[in-house]
């Protein structure tokens, strides 16, 4: 496959994009790539307007999944759009199978302001987290090319339940009926989850005694 410019011939094929599959890169690193061609931000618009780049926000950048065959991870783009951040919430219960529907935003926690980002390839939602409780039950998820950073699932349903308006889980009867009628996720599943992360969760994150109604659950 081959694609001619009035500017550039360009053989896909042979295409220095290739080499960075999907992982978002910056302005710069693009322009590295051609080193051989003058004016790398007029480069950078031509690779953007014949769609073999994606722009994500101003000045990252992914390549198109037609020019390099790699699949774009919705986790590893919202690792990158808006940093410090993980993937959390229902976006990992969902990526982990936990919860059967789907979501349409991908949801993460910051150190930084809760801001959202729309770009070509989906919505994008940052809610703040303290810095006490960013740190927990952190999972780093290894592929063959690329690695992201996403909640473990304990930490991901701790994060739902702190950051959801009106969910407040006194009593163990409540908080089943909320696992398997709110968000649908199966009993049997959840009594998998590791205590200790919850436990710790509960003591520096929001809503400690929604979670620790959570925790006398699992246990029981």
């Amino acid at each position: 496959m081959f694609f001619c410019s009035k500017f550039y011939f360009i053989c896909i094929v042979d295409s220095p994009l290739l080499q960075l599959g999907n992982i978002p890169v910056s302005v710069a690193t693009l322009e590295s790539l051609f080193p051989n061609i003058k004016g790398g931000n007029q480069k950078v618009r031509m690779l953007e307007r014949d769609r073999q780049i994606i722009r994500l926000k101003r000045g990252l950048y992914v390549c198109s999944p037609e020019v390099t065959g790699v699949t774009l991870s919705t986790e590893l783009i919202a690792n990158h759009l808006y940093t410090p951040s993980y993937v959390s919430m229902s976006s990992a219960l969902r990526y982990y199978g936990l919860i059967p529907e789907e979501v349409y935003v991908v949801q993460s926690m910051t150190l930084k302001h809760s801001r959202d980002y729309d770009t070509p390839v989906g919505r994008y939602e940052y809610i703040h987290i303290s810095k006490e409780t960013f740190s927990v039950g952190l999972s780093n998820i290894i592929k063959a090319d690329y690695a992201f950073v996403i909640a473990t699932p304990e930490k991901a349903l701790c994060d739902l339940v702190a950051n959801s308006a009106g969910v407040n889980l006194r009593y163990s009867k409540e908080a089943a009926l909320y696992l398997e009628e709110d968000i649908r996720m199966d009993l049997n599943d959840f009594r998998q989850m590791n205590p200790a992360i919850l436990d710790a969760y509960a003591k520096v994150g929001k809503k400690g005694d929604s979670i620790r109604t959570l925790l006398k659950l699992l246990k029981q």
